[in-house]
């Protein structure tokens, strides 16, 4: 390689830090160049060490490694780890995972509105600024409470595995695995589980499920190539007996119990699910709860959820949304519940084999509505972080529903199919948007689409 287009990954820079942009970093200029930067807040004067910074590259990435004129909301991060001025200051990258962990929660919140105006604006053309409301503990507290707020949230974790077989985490767009003692997101279920005193060689990826109802934990053991069972059966004789363990293959999806169960119990708006092994289910204790009233809500208020009305809930997942539009439409009504993941799908059967007006389809999205045409009062999608897409977006226009509830966990695919929906003549009728993942950049949104008139 040239050496005057290697990536430099130790010059340091003092920067002042522009506006939040979309991906948990700000926007700073050195030179003319845009440097992306992490664990900054908008306003700080900073000290910066580049972590991907080509000569030839368009911008740069850097994490803030001394904070010169900090912000009225810089606060101590509540985790070492994943602090960068501790971390870089220790010779390592922080984690990922905790990426505005320094700022405190209430501008965190106003921090992601910010970025929902801003892509609504670039990429749909539309002008909203939309509150990102607190949900479950962190709401009750409120953002002065004492101690740390915004913590012991996520029921579902993902680990890595270190060379030396230590329980670890990925720092940001890195293959390197830096060793941790706690994750302080999580549910005391999963940290009193103590994985980082076990001996996890032979393991490359480490995944918990821990249900807010108390039920029965799961942990998932993705072995390496060429590991062998003994191994295996050594971890699990680390782990304490109540919780259900099992080895599963990423690639293929496939999960074999070791001990206890594949799946896990879940609870929400009055109904049991039964997620197996990856199966999706939202990781915030309280979002099955919130995200389920902020659908009905926009649906039922508008008219468009009543006893005897025709609804599809697509990208389905274990069928949370399902239930839920089963109920509001009654036995009169008609629920068809489409999820690409056969495994999940499965569970969507299991877990609705009770409901007569529900239809579970396995497949994708847009090969089914192709298949089971109807004259839908209302649709319910949850994509993926990528989005619906052009092609699907055109498809569910032409299905010609009264209203369409639009979940999505990213406001930049959101905000992209949004404009899709206009170029089509719908507009966005309602926007709610939840801060379901704490002290990290990400957040939740539910909006209500209607036709032209």
């Amino acid at each position: 390689m040239n050496p005057e287009t290697q990536t430099r990954t130790h010059t340091e820079l003092v920067v002042d830090i522009g506006p939040i942009a979309h991906g948990g970093h700000c926007v700073a200029r050195h030179e003319g160049r845009v440097v992306f930067v992490r664990h900054a807040i908008p306003g700080e004067k900073v000290r910066i060490r580049l972590t991907d910074a080509g000569e030839d590259s368009k911008f740069w990435r850097a994490d803030v490694v001394e904070v010169l004129e900090a912000s009225p909301d810089r606060m101590p991060h509540f985790w070492h780890v994943a602090d960068s001025l501790r971390a870089w200051s220790h010779g390592h990258p922080p984690v990922g995972g905790a990426e505005l962990g320094h700022v405190s929660l209430g501008r965190q919140r106003s921090l992601k509105a910010d970025v929902l105006a801003e892509q609504l604006k670039r990429l749909a053309g539309v002008e909203r600024v939309t509150e990102v409301e607190a949900v479950g503990a962190a709401a009750a507290a409120g953002d002065h409470s004492p101690g740390a707020p915004g913590l012991g949230w996520r029921t579902r974790a993902s680990f890595a595995v270190t060379p030396a077989g230590k329980l670890g985490m990925h720092a940001h767009r890195s293959d390197q695995v830096i060793a941790i003692r706690e994750m302080p997101l999580t549910v005391s279920a999963i940290n009193d589980l103590r994985l980082w005193d076990i001996d996890l060689a032979g393991v490359e990826r480490v995944e918990v499920a821990a249900p807010a109802n108390g039920s029965r934990p799961l942990v998932l053991l993705a072995p390496a190539e060429g590991t062998r069972a003994k191994r295996l059966s050594g971890i699990l004789a680390q782990l304490p007996d109540e919780v259900s363990v099992a080895s599963f293959d990423p690639a293929k999806g496939e999960s074999l119990q070791l001990r206890g169960r594949t799946w896990v119990q879940e609870s929400a708006a009055g109904h049991e699910f039964r997620v197996t092994g990856e199966g999706f289910w939202q990781i915030h204790r309280d979002a099955p709860e919130t995200l389920v009233g902020a659908l009905k809500g926009f649906l039922h208020d508008g008219g468009y959820l009543e006893p005897g009305a025709v609804v599809a809930d697509l990208y389905a997942g274990a069928g949370l949304f399902t239930a839920a539009l089963a109920d509001a439409v009654g036995v009169t009504g008609s629920v068809l519940s489409v999820e690409g993941a056969p495994g999940t799908s499965r569970d969507a059967r299991k877990n609705l084999h009770g409901a007569p007006q529900v239809e579970i389809v396995q497949g994708r999205v847009e090969r089914v509505l192709r298949q089971k045409p109807r004259n839908f009062d209302a649709l319910v999608l949850d994509p993926p972080r990528a989005g619906a897409g052009k092609a699907v977006v055109s498809q569910l226009m032409a299905a010609g529903p009264r209203a369409i509830a639009y979940v999505s966990c990213d406001p930049a695919s959101f905000a992209r199919d949004l404009g899709y929906f206009r170029q089509g003549g719908w507009q966005l009728a309602g926007l709610r948007a939840f801060d379901l993942y704490p002290h990290t950049h990400h957040m939740e949104t539910v909006a209500l689409l209607t036709p032209p008139a």
